[in-house]
């Protein structure tokens, strides 16, 4: 994978390039590329790339993909012989933003691209400046020129940033050229469509008067944008990217339940279980490799064992949740590639864009969502007064999964009410906190139960891991202890003041 950081500038007619300081020549090129997309350009309105060039050193098909700056992009390379059009590989990548859209070829531009070579003071690389004069065919490249535009690039060279050639753009500028709106060459000759809104538009944050559907229809596009943008970083393997999927599933499902008499039941409750099925098929490897990091850590702090003790509970949990993470991996590929989720991705699409509400959805965000939400915190409240620090861990779970709900929901208005409520969120979350803790060490002294008592467990495994669950458990009474303790100032009334106008 390369890392490109560029700049493009559209010169007016007749432009010549400024005196640039140690700028030599490079041969020029003749370059042919043709770009894929859907028929209604995902991948352009998303600012990805796909495409199969040649005429230079780099020869193949590239992929690019955005950053969160609109100068960065992260691009793949493949083989010009790699079998596919487009390589099955680059069109599994792209499979969340095309959403079962087949792709093919949209437009074939002709580049005579005449490069320099720019250094600083000391000699070292510090860009290419490309000034290419570009002509636009149709589809595969048949035909003839349909248009032409000449575009200067400036890129960074390896190990430089954006700040690196920012002189070089303010030089370019000066003699008369401008920044480019377009994010590629190919973006500009597809024309309007390219520049298009991406698929998910999250509409602007609601104020106390307004409608409720307005703000829980930014909220849910708001979290159907995190995982599209998330599904591509989870096909990549970038870390933390299938908890951050997750959390935006779960945010989702919390929404269509705390606030489910302001949604049409049908389609709230079969958007919800979908949801819950792609939260479990996602959540089996991920939480395996969580637990096994923290059994593994939980191992290395006991005291008075041996080298090989430790040795051998670390194999134990190794193989244990190794097979457990592979397993996961499997689920979770198979079920990313599968109808199911493609048809999951194409209703949340259509939940960003139209959301199905009750006619009391229509009511102000003040009189429909603070009522749901004082009935969300009463539950919770419910479920604590039931909490004994003694006694099973099931109750202790079931108020973790509700305050969960809670806080989520008081996310969800936080935009709305604004520093009331992002503020009760902030103390809500060392609640969702402390059941968390709960709930791994819970876990943790379950599962090291499980481990050493596996038939053909190493007998000096079977050991640590036994101490390991007494640790576990007493964790589980440390934290009870910690909670009943936290939960009253947490429930104190005058946190909630800004509910009570609902």
């Amino acid at each position: 994978m390369h890392q490109e950081i560029e700049r493009k500038l559209d010169p007016p007619a007749m432009f010549r390039l400024p005196a640039l300081h140690d700028a030599t020549p490079l041969p020029p090129l003749v370059l042919t590329a043709t770009y894929y997309d859907t028929a209604d350009l995902r991948l352009a309105r998303h600012r990805i790339t796909l495409r199969r060039r040649t005429g230079g050193g780099d020869d193949g098909w590239h992929l690019k993909l955005p950053h969160d700056d609109d100068v960065t992009r992260d691009e793949l390379h493949l083989p010009i012989d790699t079998p596919g059009e487009p390589p099955a590989a680059f069109v599994n990548l792209v499979a969340g933003i095309t959403r079962g859209a087949a792709l093919a070829p949209v437009v074939t531009l002709r580049n005579e691209r005449r490069p320099l070579a720019l250094v600083d003071a000391e000699g070292r690389a510090l860009a290419e400046l490309t000034d290419d004069h570009v002509s636009v065919l149709a589809g595969s490249g048949v035909g003839p020129v349909r248009s032409r535009f000449r575009e200067i690039e400036v890129e960074a060279a390896p190990g430089r940033t954006a700040a690196d050639i920012e002189p070089i753009v303010a030089l370019l500028v000066e003699a008369g050229a401008m920044e480019s709106s377009f994010a590629s060459k190919a973006s500009r000759a597809l024309g309007p469509g390219a520049t298009e809104p991406p698929d998910v538009i999250v509409p602007d944050v609601a104020v106390p008067h307004d409608p409720a559907t307005l703000a829980l229809h930014s909220h849910i596009a708001r979290q159907v944008a995190i995982i599209q943008t998330q599904d591509l970083r989870v096909r990549r393997g970038l870390d933390d990217s299938v908890h951050q999927m997750r959390v935006a599933i779960r945010r989702l499902r919390s929404t269509l339940r705390v606030f489910a008499p302001l949604f049409d039941g049908p389609w709230a409750d079969a958007l919800r279980d979908e949801l819950g099925w792609l939260a479990a098929e996602l959540g089996a490897a991920r939480d395996a490799e969580v637990l096994q990091q923290r059994l593994l850590a939980s191992v290395a702090t006991l005291r008075k064992l041996t080298d090989d003790e430790r040795a051998a509970a670390e194999r134990e949990v190794i193989a244990a949740m190794s097979r457990r993470a592979k397993a996961g991996r499997t689920r979770a590929t198979k079920a990313m590639h599968s109808p199911r989720y493609v048809a999951l991705l194409n209703a949340l699409v259509e939940a960003a864009a139209a959301p199905k509400f009750e006619p009391a959805a229509d009511a102000t965000c003040t009189e429909a969502l603070l009522p749901l939400v004082k009935d969300a915190w009463r539950e919770l409240a419910g479920d604590v007064d039931a909490l004994r620090r003694k006694g099973g861990d099931e109750p202790w779970h079931e108020a973790r999964i509700q305050a969960k709900r809670v806080r989520y929901a008081v996310d969800a208005v936080g935009p709305v009410f604004a520093k009331p409520a992002v503020k009760f969120g902030r103390r809500l979350s060392k609640v969702t906190e402390l059941l968390g803790r709960h709930q791994d060490a819970a876990i943790a002294a379950t599962e090291a139960h499980a481990i050493a008592n596996r038939e053909g467990a190493d007998p000096a495994a079977a050991f640590v891991l036994g101490r390991l669950h007494d640790a576990a458990r007493a964790e589980v009474r440390l934290v009870r202890r910690a909670f009943l303790d936290l939960w009253p100032t947490i429930a104190e009334p005058r946190l909630r003041r800004w509910l009570r106008r609902g």
